[in-house]
């Protein structure tokens, strides 16, 4: 165990303004608003916060197919508002977007000239396997002027510019660039940018795989700035290239009609202002009729400014106005499919009124980091087509939860003669392992003839059902199908009915199966004759491949720590401390590390409990103002840090791989020099 010694001083050499909010130095996202700034800059360690650590998850259809997209473009406030905590905030009603599986591209929009993605944005669209782009605006007679500096020029400015643009995305991990230039151009510069947009194109895909480039509605192949709302033979040149056009909204039917033959319809993405400014189709809650219209055409879509249900609309009822927004929108929208084991989500969506872990509220106050986001389902609402009225339908709830801040809420009406209702969780598109385990969580509220059971979908082999509270059905036809009196051991012992929360666990055998999807079934328990409503949250779901033996994560190593800034309270005594961790672990090996913190007195005092200090997503963790003890002098104060590191199958390693450094502290003395 690696310890440090240090003296107490209270001035401390000053953070990067650009990296830490200069109030809390805490962490932060930040953007780049010039060309002087983009030329350069420079990565250095501590833009390790920056970098997002989640990998672009494995999703089908791919990007490349030609069924038509959705691109969500994200415009709240000017940006970078309590997203740009990368640690998180304490925001009490933050926008978070969770509707992952209907959409392909996710744009992080401000009239900032280089807008960076937020990690935490980045971190959250990559695990459910959405694209995220920056974005490179030039607006006004100043866009004009840094437009002809690196434009009217040498072939050298231009690749300059490109060459930087396309290292920022693989520094930081985001997945390429929205060019938007909103103001006039030489006849030269309009000349050049269709070289510079193949270029940045070029450099894109050679250096960041599945990267994207997408030209935006604009300025024509003159120069001048004139918005078409289409693609014509005025803006083509940009489009070909490039990976795309993101149109201007003031369409109309007609000019859907003029591109209706493209061979390239699904590189169209037909810009919505959700907000329904100008002369628009749709808009806020009518924005169907305008994806509806798209669709007709065989277009993509591209909605901007979804934020509008939080921006314009009751900030409480956010989650309400989310869910009905995205509902109105369903019809029009096509789903993806996760393409790899493990499929592991406590529903959190990033946010919380408090935090729950295993079912237990950790704290009182809201939350907000997005980078704890985990893996979303697919929302939707059956009703039966039958007389008997049956129907279900799934939501996020932040009342109760397993863990984070959020549970998945399934409720509906079970017909008395009605065998079930399912609703489809995840749609799959993968391989079956030989060896399956499926881990349940959940909680049904007010009633007791309600039976929960996980269906498992397959191709080429019967579905495959896994019964929870009764037990497995004879009549299922399933594959050697295993229901496990007790839990694995690497699950520890079970916390059923621990604040009504179960548990179960399933072991599957299957051959020659290939999953499509992964469905919660509500049946009766026993024959009734009376309809039953019920309320059910799923508080997690794994599914894991356990063919070959799960593996915990390695100890984290190189603990270190720097940048240690000193505070006392003048009025009540009370010292503080801010510092930074950093450690190595292999990339990839772990889902999140968990920080600990344990304090005494001074080394001959009792030792104090562990408490957790917060979640990291990279290994490197800011620990700001903590509340420490004096030290009690001889002997120095005494502080203990320890990193969990939790697996992507959920596992937790114990204590003795954490990994441990020590902090001691005394007071600074007349004498020292």
């Amino acid at each position: 165990m690696k310890v440090y010694q240090e003296v107490i001083r209270y001035e401390s050499a000053p953070l990067s303004a650009r990296h830490y909010d200069r109030e809390t130095t805490e962490p932060i996202s930040f953007f780049l608003s010039s060309l002087e700034e983009l030329l350069s800059w420079k990565p250095t360690h501590q833009d390790m916060f920056n970098t997002a650590v989640a990998p672009l998850a494995k999703r089908h259809p791919t990007l490349q197919s030609q069924r038509p997209r959705t691109l969500v473009c994200h415009d709240m406030k000017g940006g970078y508002v309590e997203d740009r905590f990368i640690q998180g905030s304490d925001a009490s009603n933050p926008y978070v977007f969770y509707h992952w599986q209907h959409i392909d591209i996710f744009v992080y929009f401000s009239h900032r000239m280089f807008t960076l993605p937020p990690v935490c944005w980045t971190n959250a669209a990559h695990k459910n396997g959405v694209c995220v782009l920056g974005t490179f605006i030039t607006e006004w007679g100043e866009g004009a002027k840094v437009c002809e500096s690196f434009l009217a020029g040498e072939d050298s400015a231009y690749r300059a510019v490109a060459d930087a643009m396309v290292r920022l995305a693989q520094v930081y991990k985001f997945d390429g660039w929205l060019v938007n230039i909103e103001n006039l151009l030489s006849s030269v510069a309009a000349s050049r940018v269709p070289l510079f947009l193949r270029y940045l194109t070029e450099q894109l895909h050679l250096h960041v795989p599945g990267g994207l480039v997408l030209w935006y509605d604009s300025v024509i192949h003159s120069g001048e700035l004139k918005w078409q709302n289409e693609l014509n033979d005025d803006n083509r040149q940009f489009f070909d290239a490039c990976d795309g056009i993101f149109t201007n909204y003031n369409w109309q039917e007609g000019h859907l009609q003029r591109m209706a033959e493209d061979p390239r319809r699904a590189d169209i993405y037909v810009g919505v202002d959700v907000f329904a400014r100008g002369e628009v189709v749709g808009g806020k809650f009518d924005t169907v009729k305008s994806l509806e219209m798209i669709r007709r055409y065989g277009f993509s879509a591209a909605l901007f400014a979804p934020g509008w249900v939080l921006e314009c609309l009751e900030k409480e009822e956010f989650l309400e106005n989310q869910h009905k927004f995205w509902s109105l929108l369903d019809s029009h929208l096509f789903t993806h499919s996760l393409c790899s084991l493990p499929v592991c989500s406590a529903f959190c969506i990033g946010c919380g009124k408090k935090k729950f872990s295993f079912g237990e509220g950790e704290d009182i106050g809201p939350w907000c980091n997005l980078s704890a986001q985990e893996v979303q389902p697919i929302f939707s609402e059956v009703t039966s087509e039958d007389p008997t009225g049956g129907w279900v339908r799934s939501r996020i709830c932040q009342k109760d939860a397993w863990h984070g801040g959020s549970s998945l809420l399934i409720e509906g009406k079970l017909p008395a003669d009605a065998t079930g209702v399912s609703i489809r969780l995840f749609s799959l598109h993968t391989e079956a392992p030989k060896n399956l385990l499926l881990f349940l969580v959940y909680k049904l509220e007010a009633t007791s003839n309600v039976a929960v059971a996980l269906e498992l979908g397959t191709r080429d082999a019967p579905s495959c059902n896994v019964e929870s509270i009764t037990g497995l059905s004879e009549q299922v036809d399933v594959r050697k199908l295993q229901h496990l009196s007790e839990a694995p051991a690497q699950f520890g012992d079970p916390q059923n009915n621990k604040h009504g929360w179960e548990q179960r666990f399933y072991a599957v055998e299957l051959s020659g199966c290939f999953l499509t999807s992964l469905s919660v079934r509500l049946s009766h328990v026993a024959p009734d004759k009376q309809d039953e409503t019920f309320v059910c949250r799923i508080g997690e779901i794994r599914v894991l491949d356990v063919s070959v033996p799960p593996s915990l994560p390695p100890q984290p190593s190189d603990i270190s720590l720097s940048h240690l800034r000193w505070n006392r309270n003048s009025q009540t005594d009370q010292l503080f401390v801010s510092l930074t961790l950093h450690w190595t672990h292999p990339s990839g090996s772990a889902r999140h590390f968990r920080i600990y913190c344990r304090g005494v007195t001074c080394l001959r005092a009792p030792a104090s409990q562990a408490h957790l200090l917060g979640l990291a997503h990279a290994c490197v963790y800011r620990v700001v103002d903590l509340a420490v003890p004096n030290p009690c002098p001889p002997a120095p104060g005494r502080l203990e840090f320890a990193i969990q590191p939790v697996s992507k199958d959920g596992l937790e390693t114990l204590p003795l791989e954490w990994g441990h450094l020590v902090l001691e502290y005394v007071e600074q003395t007349h004498t020292e020099v």
